[in-house]
């Protein structure tokens, strides 16, 4: 699992953001994401992929545009 964070005092702003993939139970891909505010639960979106590759794809390109944003790797 991945997990990033973004946080700026002066704004009282303490978000994370999680991805990772997962296996579903038809045979296909889920790139699982969650994000929300540090130290209360999130939201929970999965979007399915054919191939393992494919989701993959889509998680590198999710945190290179989270990364724009702002979201750095958690400690």
């Amino acid at each position: 699992m991945i997990r990033l964070i973004r946080t700026d005092p002066a704004k009282n702003m303490q978000r994370f953001y999680a991805l990772h993939v997962a296996p579903t139970l038809f045979g296909e891909f889920a790139l699982v994401a969650e994000w929300g505010r540090i130290g209360q639960g999130g939201t929970v979106r999965q979007q399915a992929f054919a191939s393992q590759a494919q989701a993959d794809a889509a998680l590198a390109e999710r945190m290179q545009r989270k990364a724009r944003r702002g979201y750095q790797p958690a400690a």
